[in-house]
């Protein structure tokens, strides 16, 4: 798998609790006029309660090797070479040769070439025997696309919803309801049998694919839970990371040469947050010592880190493009050395560093280890929340549903499959050649692949090896199995919320103003009057249902 913006894997890839996207339903209310009272007011679902709802566990299937590198949970295990030889997962062919299913996908990057233009996809459909004819949308703006896709009720036969976008879309629970498949039927209990993929993937996935007491979606399981690292190119930088704020400030200065066409930073506000130990849960609340709850917009550690990453700004330590704009492309500031440090999803290391090694000789990327301003143990931002989920249209019939999820069972098979690695690296001797330590992956797998396949499936998370970058594993889960000591503690987990309509509504021009704010656009003085606005657009309204359910849930 290889997504990354953002934040990899659960809103790993991409997540942005402040920051860049403009929601097209953030404004107003999906599917007005569809929803009840309660709908535009939140709503709570308590985990726990949905054991009858969900599928019976099943086994992988037999040959699966046994990891290499056994991680502390929600980190996955890791494997630091491939087997010998891949078993079949699927034994019949899923597609019955009808019509082609449809299904919209987000990816990051150049747009892969569509249908008969993509061998790839050629390849895989021939398995399927039924094809999948995708409709890739750019990842930066698939917020927008979902919410006019949403709103205009026409959504396709598998649709891909990431994991970090459902906060942000209004009364999304109705437009589960009115526009998809309730596939309670289909996998609860023993029925899962039927497509004995889906059967392995973890518990907790499956039941954050539930809305309204229903299964109504595939998950895909996050493999790591962090939103966010902050990356910086080791080959470049000549010393160890920063451990400090102290240091990333002075570092930043040091690096910074306008002359010569090169910057510190991108805009790496998320990681700032996390570095003050702003609070990451529910997408930023926590407790106060009295019990009730308080958003980060509140908290001191937030004031200190607008204050720090509105001087770094000030300074003139963020490239001007990223400054000026926010559809500069960042990856491609730090892959030519134009920026030195760049936050984003775990999901970017390994790509990029496959592809710009042979590109830049030495290039190396690396994670700056996760410090605490002002010392003491960090604050890691995370959740075991899935990647994504598929959801299938409403009405299409039982045998079409039958169908489909046969194709995404097949789709999720797991790592040690035959199966899987055709979905992951394509076609031998086209997508990708045969090496001494695996497969890897030809400049035409790089332009046709893009997770397409991936997003419309689950599977059971694995960190893959990568035979192009064999320090991968072991440095990605070195860095990951130290951060997860100091993941946050959830007070809400277990719970699941549809945040009232008017609190999500609000999200994004709160965090466009804060942009501005710490942009120099508008002084930092006009911070509490953005908070005051934001509590009264929703946020008062969110801390109470919040507080209620956790009363209610006997906390």
């Amino acid at each position: 798998m290889t997504v990354g913006t953002g934040a990899d894997g659960s809103r790993r890839a991409f997540l942005r609790l402040v920051g860049y996207g403009v929601t097209a339903a953030a404004g107003g209310g999906l599917l007005a006029g569809c929803g009840d009272k309660a709908a535009e007011g939140g709503a709570t679902q308590k985990l726990d309660a949905l054991s009858g709802v969900l599928p019976e566990a099943g086994p992988l299937p037999a040959g699966i090797p046994t990891p290499d590198i056994v991680s502390t949970r929600p980190v996955a295990d890791g494997y630091t070479r491939f087997p010998a030889s891949l078993v079949d997962a699927v034994a019949q062919q899923p597609g019955a040769g009808g019509k082609p299913i449809t299904a919209m996908t987000p990816a990051w990057g150049p747009a892969p070439p569509s249908g008969a233009d993509n061998s790839y996809l050629t390849a895989v459909n021939a398995k399927l025997g039924t094809p999948v004819e995708f409709s890739v949308q750019d990842g930066n703006t698939y917020a927008e696309k979902l919410g006019a896709t949403l709103s205009a009720r026409d959504v396709p036969d598998l649709l891909c919803v990431p994991g970090w976008e459902v906060a942000k879309l209004a009364r999304f629970g109705d437009a589960v309801q009115a526009l998809f498949e309730d596939l309670t039927p289909f996998l609860q209990g023993g029925s899962v049998k039927a497509y004995p993929m889906l059967a392995t993937l973890p518990a907790g996935a499956w039941r954050n694919a539930c809305w309204n007491g229903r299964l109504i979606a595939v998950p895909n399981p996050t493999d790591n839970p962090f939103p966010y690292v902050l990356f910086y190119r080791k080959d470049l930088l000549g010393q160890a990371p920063p451990a400090s704020i102290e240091e990333l400030h002075a570092v930043g200065k040091e690096v910074t040469d306008e002359r010569k066409g090169v910057w510190a930073f991108d805009d790496m506000f998320a990681m700032v947050q996390m570095f003050h130990k702003a609070p990451g849960s529910k997408d930023g609340w926590r407790l106060r010592p009295d019990g009730t709850p308080e958003f980060k917009y509140e908290t001191q550690e937030f004031r200190q880190a607008a204050e720090f990453m509105a001087k770094i700004y000030a300074d003139g330590l963020v490239h001007p493009d990223v400054v000026a704009s926010r559809g500069a492309d960042a990856k491609q500031l730090l892959q030519s050395g134009k920026i030195l440090f760049k936050q984003d999803g775990m999901g970017m290391w390994q790509p990029m560093q496959a592809e710009q090694q042979n590109v830049t000789p030495g290039f190396d990327v690396a994670p700056v280890p996760l410090f605490a301003a002002g010392g003491g143990a960090p604050l890691a931002w995370g959740d075991d929340e899935p990647i994504s989920y598929t959801f299938v249209k409403k009405g299409l019939g039982k045998e079409r549903v039958e169908e489909i999820l046969r194709v995404v069972n097949w789709c999720s098979a797991p790592f040690g499959t035959n199966e899987y690695n055709l979905r992951e690296f394509g076609a031998e001797g086209r997508q990708h050649r045969r090496g001494p330590d695996g497969p890897v992956k030809t400049d035409l797998g790089f332009k046709e692949i893009q997770n397409q396949y991936f997003f419309i499936s689950g599977r059971s998370p694995v960190v893959q090896p990568t035979p192009q970058t064999p320090k991968y594993v072991p440095d990605m889960l070195a860095y990951a199995n130290a951060t997860v000591a100091n993941l946050e503690k959830d007070p809400w987990d277990g719970l699941k919320f549809e945040m009232p309509a008017k609190y999500k509504a609000g999200l994004v021009p709160s965090a466009d103003q804060i942009n501005d704010i710490l942009r120099g656009r508008r002084p930092l003085s006009e911070l509490d009057a953005v908070v005051k606005e934001w509590r009264a657009n929703g946020g008062d309204e969110a801390r109470e249902m919040l507080g209620k359910a956790l009363t209610d849930a006997g906390r």
